[in-house]
């Protein structure tokens, strides 16, 4: 059965000026790499410790850290890309012959990066669910990584608690339809409680996912986060909410920290997978507290 909402009348319109606030905080920067611009935006300007580079969800784009940008911004220069084939960045070619899309995305991002900062430029990674997978695989491969944070990270290869199936909002045969989808899946896959499905949660994934030209799911479903986090090695805060569907959060942030002196491992209370969103306020602090 579809979630469905309704919201406060003008409650769109206000989150879709919110965004646009906080978006012109940011300066804008287009990177090109085979023929491929990347959007990155940058937020603050504290040059005492080294930028933070934070890597959105599938399906998602910068706005999966909107709650999150002027709390981190106060302290570090943020900087968020749309990846390649989300939001405002292009859309990647198909892979030369005997590359994959992951590795094609990997190639991309760290080229992309590198131009931005420069190739052997400290930096503080995190990623949000496919980003996070993403971000363990940039980190272990090019290095010069002081601290990695994963929230909700894909690839982990454990058990999956859905029990809810996601609708094909492509599918809709009209707007209200695909709304209903796409409230739908904000609950089945993205946030726990539904009083958190409001009216900027709705816009974000809304705009987002009408962004989305890139397959992440395979990715995220296909593992290797455990070896790119032996890889990397160095210190790393490792986040799941309670109720994040797309694992089973206790027992297995208690198996990636478990040997691993450099690993913390925190589960929200009462979050699901969009954690940083849902917790605004709790995982702010765990990220501040971890990277100052």
């Amino acid at each position: 059965m579809p979630y469905f909402s309704t919201f406060e009348p003008g409650a769109e319109a206000d989150a879709v000026r919110v965004i646009a606030r906080i978006d012109a905080l940011a300066s804008h920067h287009d990177v090109e790499h085979d023929g491929l611009r990347m959007r990155w935006r940058r937020f603050g300007d504290d040059t005492t410790r080294p930028p933070l580079v934070l890597l959105h969800g599938g399906h998602g784009s910068w706005m999966h850290w909107l709650r999150n940008v002027e709390t981190l911004a106060a302290a570090h220069t943020l900087w968020l890309p749309d990846m390649p084939g989300f939001n405002d960045s292009g859309t990647p070619p198909e892979p030369q012959e005997g590359q994959s899309a992951q590795d094609q995305l990997l190639d991309l991002m760290e080229a992309s990066l590198d131009t931005l900062l420069g190739a052997r430029a400290e930096i503080d990674l995190g990623g949000f669910s496919f980003g996070g997978l993403i971000a363990a695989k940039l980190g272990a491969r090019r290095a010069h990584i002081r601290r990695l944070a994963l929230l909700g990270s894909g690839g982990h290869g454990t058990v999956r608690r859905m029990t809810v199936e996601m609708i094909n909002w492509r599918a809709a045969e009209d707007r209200d339809e695909e709304r209903a989808a796409l409230l739908h899946n904000l609950a089945a896959l993205m946030l726990h409680d539904t009083k958190a499905i409001d009216a900027m949660a709705f816009a974000i994934h809304d705009i987002s996912c009408h962004g989305t030209r890139f397959r992440s799911k395979e990715i995220s479903l296909a593992g290797g986060l455990q070896a790119a986090l032996e890889t990397m090695g160095g210190p790393q805060l490792l986040v799941w909410g309670e109720f994040d569907v797309t694992a089973d959060a206790r027992p297995l942030v208690a198996q990636l920290v478990s040997g691993h002196p450099q690993r913390e491992g925190a589960v929200v209370d009462g979050a699901g997978h969009w954690v940083q969103f849902e917790r605004a306020d709790e995982v702010n602090a765990l990220l501040r507290k971890f990277l100052d």
